[in-house]
């Protein structure tokens, strides 16, 4: 009896993980089509972009008719794309309400939340708000400035190389992100374990060598209230990434 009551236990907090991140359809969001389609001469046919909620609450978001989806920052967490990508451009426009308000987009990722930090592992794409560094000194010391202006770097267990090197990360080689209130366009090219990112219509940064280059897309709720809008995918060639670099699939 002793066995069975452990193995009771145990099966009912494995089942209760689970309840806690069923990952159920959340809304349709953005859209996507194949290069193909594009240079094909044929009428471009784009598929909207598919989101599941997985570890926020469906008051977390709201979509406007005006065509911005909202994120009221609470709890920390994200949503993910229904399928994984590994070679794409993403284009994504974004805009902070906060003062020093914080979120970004994985890519690449598992969509498995850390039970601690309640966030995936992938390459993160930084979105900080300007005032960030303001309002999170150390020690009476302002955090560099390289923090606010699109940061690029692997989390989770995921490595990269770095382009422009602060640490483990890589930061932007110019500070071209805006304030709060002010929208940002940041594109996004994922090829074959490299990622270079425009800010504002400008590539300034860049990491290479990724050792995760197939998964998720994924938008971060991370205390803060920030609006997306205008994400477009384009789905380019499969490339080399093999089941190594490849997350799990989910179902």
């Amino acid at each position: 009896m002793k066995i069975a009551a452990s193995q009771l236990f145990v099966s009912l907090i494995v089942s209760m993980y689970s309840i806690s991140y069923a990952q159920g359809f959340l809304f349709e969001f953005g859209t996507q089509r194949k290069l193909d389609n594009i240079t094909s001469g044929q009428p471009v046919q784009e598929v909207p972009i598919k989101w599941m909620n997985v570890n926020t609450n469906s008051s977390t978001w709201a979509k406007k008719d005006d065509g911005e989806l909202i994120c009221l920052g609470q709890p920390i967490g994200v949503i993910r794309s229904e399928k994984q990508y590994e070679n794409f451009m993403l284009h994504i426009e974004w805009k902070h309400m906060e003062a020093g308000g914080n979120s970004g987009v994985f890519v690449w990722s598992d969509a498995k939340p850390d039970e601690k930090s309640r966030l995936p592992n992938g390459v993160e794409v930084q979105m900080l708000e300007l005032d960030w560094v303001n309002l999170n000194k150390r020690d009476g010391t302002t955090p560099p400035i390289a923090y606010v202006h699109g940061e690029l770097f692997g989390v989770g267990g995921v490595k990269t190389l770095p382009d422009n090197p602060r640490g483990d990360r890589s930061k932007s080689v110019e500070n071209l992100c805006k304030g709060r209130g002010e929208w940002n366009t940041y594109d996004v090219v994922c090829v074959d374990g490299v990622i270079k990112l425009s800010v504002n219509g400008k590539f300034v940064n860049g990491i290479s060598q990724s050792t995760q280059r197939k998964g998720y897309l994924c938008l971060e709720s991370e205390g803060a209230t920030i609006h997306f809008r205008n994400i477009r995918l384009i789905e380019l060639p499969a490339g080399t990434a093999s089941a190594s670099h490849t997350a799990p699939e989910l179902p």
